[in-house]
């Protein structure tokens, strides 16, 4: 069975860090795009940040570029997004998601490789609270 499960998440002060771990099992984890997305209550899920499997490729939505990193360790097959400078509109349910990737070598060339509805395996989400 294809098993995601993350950690991490809590809550901080408007400034602070947090890392999320996405630990991986039952697929190749080399054969797959990891992407963390997220959901706060009434608005739409949005991909945050994904990493490619083999492209050496990863995306993140605008409003985190230079705040959040995300990671892979594929001996660990874990996948980490560390987010620093945390604000409260980065308060929302987190999710880790996984997708057979070594056929969207174009999605990743267009910015198109990190939409939640592309994504085929999920973990089963992890709180972010940031207090205001």
């Amino acid at each position: 069975q294809v098993q995601l499960v993350e950690s991490g998440g809590g809550l901080v002060q408007p400034g602070g860090s947090l890392r999320l771990s996405c630990v991986v099992s039952g697929l190749t984890l080399d054969d797959y795009a990891i992407g963390w997305f997220r959901q706060a209550p009434g608005k739409e899920r949005e991909g945050v940040s994904c990493i490619s499997s083999s492209y050496d490729s990863t995306y993140y939505e605008d409003s985190v570029k230079g705040r959040f990193t995300i990671s892979r360790d594929n001996t660990k097959a874990t996948v980490y997004l560390q987010m620093n400078m945390l604000k409260p509109e980065d308060t929302a349910a987190y999710y880790c998601a996984a997708v057979f990737d070594l056929d969207r070598p174009l999605l990743w060339q267009y910015g198109s490789a990190c939409h939640h509805q592309d994504y085929t395996y999920w973990g089963q989400g992890t709180q972010v609270a940031v207090s205001s």
